[in-house]
């Protein structure tokens, strides 16, 4: 076999010239893969979260019981103020009419405002608990020596008591809250029922049949009122005492600011219970703690 032709000059030389590093290709896509992998990695950086306390969730600290402590008689402690105890009369007539005028998007003129008369808000007493417990005892104050005669008397008298005309309507922002405060008032109802005024597992038909009869309690939320009203089942005629229950939900609503029952309840205020306040036949007791941002917004600054 013949040996192989030794290369040429011409060859060795192209030999030694061939670059030995990476291609320019090559090396662009080295460098392009750096750049991109050094951005993600400082892009990570900047992404990275921040060290999560150190408490457990066993002891993580609880969330306010808004709830639990609006029903507390201390207005502090339930994260507002008692308006029947902590304002004077004409200063609970002025919130109300400015939720009013907030509410219905209007104002009141002079003349209107002439008609309201600050003795029909009851002040309660300063410092005393405004709960469940404590309700009959405030409620049997307000009515004074008749109390026995007005919430407890079960006959019914003709012509001179009408049926389903109770002489007092609490109102409250839900059920479950309607039936707490009825338990709030159980020493006056051993002769004579309360008739519950809500929705809740109750048919408009059965709360009529209860309407036909003496009532001296009835307790429930606006959209059912107004409804019985509307059907001529619920008198107000007899009303001498009318609470508006304050107390906060687990968002802090109230009453006067809880969506749609708030529109439902000013509904009720503006077509039956406004002619009631102007009368002075009525008396109103707010009952509860409100919230210091929802006082704010209605009244201006006490001179």
């Amino acid at each position: 076999m013949a040996p192989a032709p030794e290369p040429t000059a011409a060859a060795v030389g192209r030999k030694r010239n061939k670059p030995h590093g990476p291609s320019k290709a090559v090396a662009e896509k080295r460098t392009y893969a750096k750049s991109a992998s050094a951005k993600k990695e400082e892009k990570h950086k900047h992404k990275e979260k921040k060290p999560r306390p150190a408490w457990s969730h066993s002891q993580r600290p609880a969330e306010p019981d808004h709830t639990a402590a609006a029903g507390s008689g201390d207005g502090a402690a339930g994260g507002g103020v008692l308006l029947s105890a902590a304002m004077p009369p004409a200063r609970q007539l002025e919130f109300l009419l400015r939720s009013f005028e907030r509410a219905a998007k209007m104002r009141l003129s002079p003349l209107e405002l002439d008609s309201y008369s600050e003795g029909r808000m009851v002040q309660l007493a300063e410092g005393a608990s405004q709960d469940v417990e404590s309700f009959g005892d405030h409620v049997k104050g307000v009515f004074g020596a008749s109390w026995k005669e007005e919430l407890c008397e079960g006959k019914f008298v003709e012509d001179q008591i009408g049926v389903g005309s109770p002489a007092l309507l609490v109102i409250s922002s839900a059920a479950l809250r309607s039936l707490e405060l009825l338990r709030g008032l159980k020493m006056f109802t051993k002769e004579c029922r309360p008739v519950k005024l809500f929705a809740k597992h109750l048919k408009v038909e059965e709360q009529v049949t209860m309407l036909n009869a003496r009532v001296n309690i009835a307790c429930g939320t606006p959209s059912r009122i107004k409804k019985l009203i509307d059907m001529e089942a619920l008198s107000l005629s007899r009303l001498k005492l009318l609470v508006f229950d304050m107390q906060k939900d687990a968002k802090s609503f109230t009453l006067f600011t809880l969506p749609q029952v708030s529109n439902e309840f000013w509904d009720l205020y503006k077509g039956y219970l406004d002619p009631k306040v102007r009368d002075g036949n009525t008396r109103i007791c707010f009952y509860g703690a409100v919230s210091e941002r929802d006082i704010t917004k209605a009244l201006p600054p006490a001179e």
